[in-house]
């Protein structure tokens, strides 16, 4: 990686890739630093403003999985720019809402663009080796991910800046909706400069992507257990819904019986792609098998790190507005230094899961880390100075974006032809986790009480996870199809996938 800030080869695709995910995650987290504005501008409850966190994360779910699959058939370059350029629409309705019900409907749809993070998983494992993989795929999630704190430090500026535009009030109309511009503009660039594979080798798609492909007839049982909860999630967010009279008691009901149909669907069509295995009549070699609980493993990590992230910086600008008397710009930038961990954490452990030798117990170490930083930040009080907030913060953010590396630094190394879809369905749970976690977030007292009780909570399910994975996770073998080639042999050309 002696090339990293070179704008050549793989590098160039890289840097390309995570600014794209920069920018969907900019665009997907626009609300936050704006949340006690558009309460007060809406005149919404608190209810209501915890209903919007969780629908931000909602549809992300299902979205990852879906997108995972048409990842893996078609490609990731074109996959990322119809995302990108499609995100525009509901942004911009976001933005122009005049109701709370708008609101919930625009940002339910707005949570699909979460779903961008699998795609660049899929790029960049494609262009880059296994001995670079883990910090490649840190420095496309760390610095991707970077978009949560670059809305949390530009936009509330933006909005200042452009109140002349609202009567003097805060512009956060035209912040949000200027993200959704710039990410249609970005996608259009983004189509003409980069191609799916290097020149000389073939994008590699499973046979079926109607659903994931096992290589084990005993892994059949595990996955459908493990697609539970992403579908049961979406009858969580119903629930959700239900409470504050957005939806009645029998449209929630109707919606239950759909998703229970959907898993079904689901697990059908799981059947279906594996029919030649579950019936006999293929095996794999023990070269081409993959152990579907490494996936399971990973997924729970994810829930422990990315899910918590999530959950964390859909509330924290307010938990440092109530708990510490910050205006709602400074809340905001203080709440970023929470995500800014993200260009050196999230790196760092994919760069420490590439040399330590343990790509496990990188895992282990990062997570049991983010258990111990969230009780850590759970002691808080509003009598601590500012800059021992900020230090506790950075130091729990840390450890909460290494493990992020660290999982997918993992990822791409379990079954490389399907990674579109592992990445997708670990994804996924980050997002189940986040709507669980802030679920149970709406369920808590309100104010700083309830704060810490989250804190705590996040901090106990962190160490958990640690112990799962320190128990039952495996080295992962390494099979890649990418070797270290010479720089000179990575020029893109017009014959590879355009």
């Amino acid at each position: 990686m002696a090339n990293l800030l070179s704008f050549r080869g793989r590098y160039r695709i890289l840097h390309l890739t995570w600014f794209a995910f920069f920018l969907t995650f900019l665009v997907w987290f626009n609300f936050a630093p704006f949340a006690s504005a558009i309460k007060a501008d809406l005149g919404l409850t608190e209810a209501q403003l915890r209903t919007l966190a969780i629908c931000n994360v909602a549809l992300t779910v299902p979205a990852r999985i879906i997108v995972g699959m048409v990842l893996d058939r078609f490609g990731p370059r074109i996959t990322y720019s119809t995302l990108l350029v499609l995100t525009a629409i509901p942004c911009l309705v976001f933005a122009f809402a005049q109701n709370f019900s708008q609101m919930v409907v625009s940002r339910l749809i707005l949570s699909i663009v979460g779903c961008g993070f699998v795609i660049g998983i899929r790029m960049v494992a494609e262009w880059f080796p296994a001995k670079d993989i883990g910090l490649a795929e840190g420095i496309y999630g760390g610095w991707g991910n970077f978009g949560s704190a670059g809305a949390a430090f530009t936009l509330p500026s933006l909005a200042i800046a452009t109140a002349f535009l609202a009567e003097g009030q805060i512009n956060w109309r035209l912040a949000i909706a200027f993200t959704g511009v710039v990410a249609a503009i970005y996608g259009v660039i983004y189509y003409f400069n980069v191609t799916d594979t290097p020149p000389g080798r073939e994008y590699q798609c499973p046979p079926s992507s109607a659903g994931m492909e096992i290589t084990t007839q005993k892994d059949f049982g595990l996955l459908l257990i493990m697609n539970i909860p992403l579908v049961g999630v979406l009858g969580l967010i119903t629930w959700r819904l239900h409470k504050v009279q957005l939806v009645n008691d029998m449209a929630m009901y109707a919606v239950w019986i759909l998703l229970l149909g959907l898993y079904l669907f689901q697990a059908y069509n799981i059947w279906k792609a594996n029919k030649p295995l579950l019936t006999g009549q293929k095996q794999y070699s023990p070269q081409e098998r993959y152990k579907f609980s490494q996936v399971a493993n990973l997924q729970l990590a994810y829930i422990a790190c990315f899910g918590s992230e999530l959950a964390v910086v859909s509330m924290l600008p307010t938990f440092f507005q109530r708990g510490f008397g910050l205006s709602a710009a400074f809340a905001g930038a203080v709440a970023g230094t929470y995500a800014f961990m993200n260009l050196f954490a999230r790196p760092g452990g994919g760069w420490v899961s590439d040399k330590i030798g343990s790509r496990k117990w990188t895992l282990v170490v990062t997570l049991a880390g983010t258990g111990m930083g969230y009780l850590l930040f759970s002691s808080l009080g509003n009598t601590v100075p500012l800059f021992v907030v900020v230090i506790v913060t950075m130091l729990a953010s840390f450890f909460v974006m290494a493990a992020e590396g660290a999982t997918y630094a993992i990822v791409p190394l379990i079954k490389h032809r399907i990674t579109g879809q592992i990445a997708g369905n670990v994804g996924a749970y980050g997002n189940v986790g986040a709507v669980v976690l802030l679920t149970i977030y709406s369920l808590l007292p309100e104010g700083l009480a309830g704060d810490r009780n989250f804190f705590q909570i996040l901090g106990v399910l962190g160490l958990l996870v640690a112990s799962i994975n320190a128990f039952f996770l495996q080295e992962p073998m390494v099979s890649h199809p990418v070797e270290a080639e010479p720089e000179s042999t990575r020029v893109l050309t017009s014959s590879n996938r355009r």
